[in-house]
């Protein structure tokens, strides 16, 4: 590994799209419309409002021809969005992505009627089909989830007018973050060199980490400052979707703003409740006696929230090439099964990351499934630290999962968000294990355990305190718009409380609400982070004391896709996240490693 160095750029890959398209002009992405279009119209008049009059052969006919509709649909708008991601800035992308969304929204009326007629249908006549029908009966999950929006499912008209609406309310909101987001600059005035130069989002937030106290006060300074200046437009920007989402959920019914999410991802609202008040009663074990620890590690009695991510002293600040984080992942996926070290391998190999920061590139971080017939795409702002390898190992463990589960086809392969997150968390653990076990140093462990935590912290805790911010922010909307002043004294509210009285917070810290993609692309989403951290503790503990045949029964998991349910899936391994100690066991590991480092 190569110490101490800059980060050698040039050995960074940039994923390849020609896998979809060869451009956004190209005669394949124009014939696939066509084709398309032509699809959607044959599929509208054959069986609209003929559904109920189909056997059990003549429903599965339907079923494969609106599959193979979905995978063009998938592939043509995975290809736009990847694009749109990729340089969020481009003019001529940001047309094409928005043309591309709008072609699509007016075919896809045409296959609208299809979910809608099949919940019309009695609950007999669909298991009639099921019973008759093995082929059929694989889809008997997708059925169910059907089922699941009936009580919320709206005239067939009205549907129609929100799928439309959609484009030019939700929607355009959310290109309108994406778009400011991707642009906003901000004015760094290095402590060490005494110049001052223009950084994006990334490269800021990367200063919050720095080793250098000063380096971090200043990143903070003007990552406040930047959004500061544009804090009214996030504001009114979530005010809209707030109140857009609102409107929806009042339309179809849903008992409260994160109803329609537990719905998405086949989780019973109960057992969120459950994850949420467990993480919420381990604050003080967990992020309060940490942040208490790490303030006396550093010398004060309080840190200042800029330094909440400071390097610990004797950290390891060694710059990760882009090989020494393939080898590092790769080995540790090896070590745990060959097959799920080769199933990533091809992701370096392929060109299926997009691995530099640049300017107008989304920030953050992804993995996208796009479709069966393809493969999945991986997005990173890599900049060479622990946590970009780690990230790095997240984001290939949702690629890994999305590849195992493709062959279930593009209506099974989906899996909801909580089990999704359940993969790249356990990517991320059998990756920090492997580090760990090859260092024998007591103070180098006891750093390493202490980075393993905070990452931990940031998944649980912290996504947690997001979940709590949106609640409170969706609820207080009902009463009328809030202010940027009532939205920073809600964040602030809810970061006193995670964080605990070793975390200095001022008024600078008030805006960083805006910055945070889920509340505005995915609400409620952050949600299945803790539920995936939480799981994947209780998972390696299981593959700790019963490793035989673990690897296995865990890449069944992930081939199931979405076409089974949480307690199916769970099952194998006697694990049951409806039992109401399911998620204190799983925080315990959180405060096994925090004891084990004041032991260290």
């Amino acid at each position: 590994m190569t110490h101490h160095l800059a980060l050698d750029t040039s050995l960074l890959p940039l994923w390849d799209l020609s896998d979809l398209y060869p451009a956004m002009d190209s005669a394949e992405l124009a014939r696939d419309f066509a084709r398309l279009e032509t699809l959607a119209n044959s599929f509208n008049q054959d069986y609209k409002g003929k559904l109920a009059a189909l056997d059990a052969d003549g429903m599965l006919e339907s079923i494969t021809r609106y599959e193979g509709i979905t995978e063009i649909q998938g592939r043509i708008i995975s290809y736009a969005d990847l694009l749109h991601a990729g340089d969020v800035g481009a003019v001529d992308i940001s047309k094409f992505h928005q043309a591309c969304h709008e072609d699509l929204t007016r075919i896809e009326k045409n296959l609208l009627f299809f979910t809608l007629e099949i919940n019309r249908l009695e609950d007999g006549r669909i298991d009639h089909w099921l019973e008759s029908s093995a082929a059929l009966d694989r889809y008997r999950c997708w059925f169910d989830t059907i089922r699941h929006y009936r009580p919320h499912q709206l005239d067939d008209r009205l549907e129609e007018l929100m799928m439309e609406k959609s484009l030019s309310g939700r929607a355009a909101w959310v290109r309108l973050f994406d778009e400011t987001m991707a642009t906003l600059t901000y004015d760094f005035a290095d402590p060490l060199t005494g110049e001052t130069h223009s950084i994006g989002t990334e490269e800021a937030l990367n200063y919050l980490s720095d080793s250098t106290a000063t380096r971090r006060k200043a990143a903070a300074r003007c990552l406040s400052d930047s959004f500061g200046k544009n804090i009214r437009l996030f504001s009114h920007i979530t005010n809209s979707l707030i109140k857009d989402k609102e409107i929806d959920d009042r339309w179809r019914h849903f008992d409260n703003p994160a109803s329609a999410r537990d719905l998405s991802n086949c989780v019973e609202s109960h057992i969120i409740t459950a994850l949420i008040s467990a993480v919420k009663a381990a604050y003080p074990r967990l992020s309060h006696r940490y942040y208490r620890l790490k303030a006396a590690w550093l010398n004060t009695d309080k840190l200042d929230w800029w330094d909440r991510n400071a390097p610990l002293p004797d950290s390891n600040d060694d710059i990760y090439q882009w090989p020494d984080a393939r080898k590092i992942i790769l080995t540790a996926y090896q070590t745990f099964s060959p097959e799920m070290a080769r199933t990533g391998a091809p992701f370096f190999d392929n060109n299926w990351i997009d691995a530099p920061v640049r300017d107008h590139k989304s920030p953050g971080a992804f993995a996208h499934p796009t479709v069966p017939s393809a493969h999945p795409y991986l997005l990173l702002n890599y900049q060479g630290k622990t946590r970009d390898v780690m990230t790095l190992a997240h984001e290939l463990g949702h690629g890994i999962h999305q590849l195992l589960a493709a062959p279930r086809g593009p209506l099974l392969s989906d899996t909801p968000l909580t089990l999704a997150e359940t993969a790249s968390v356990f990517g991320e653990m059998l990756t920090f294990r492997s580090l760990l076990s090859g260092e024998k140093n007591p103070r180098k462990r006891k750093v390493m355990i202490a980075a393993k935590v905070e990452d931990m912290l940031n998944t649980v805790v912290r996504q947690v305190a997001f979940y709590d911010f949106e609640t409170r922010i969706h609820t207080q909307r009902k009463n009328g718009e809030l202010s940027a002043d009532d939205l920073g004294d809600i964040w602030m509210a809810v970061q006193r409380e995670s964080l605990g009285d070793a975390i200095r917070l001022d008024d600078s810290y008030r805006n960083f609400w805006c910055y945070i993609p889920h509340f505005i692309h995915s609400p409620f989403y952050v949600y299945a982070y803790a539920f995936g951290d939480c799981l994947v503790n209780s998972l390696y503990a299981t593959y700790q004391q019963q490793p035989d045949g673990f690897a296995e029964k865990y890449l069944d998991m992930l081939r199931a896709g979405g076409s089974l349910h949480h307690k199916e899936l769970l099952k194998p391994f006697g694990l049951n996240a409806g039992d109401p100690g399911f998620w204190t066991s799983g925080l315990n590991m959180i405060s096994d490693f925090i004891d084990e480092m004041e032991k260290l």
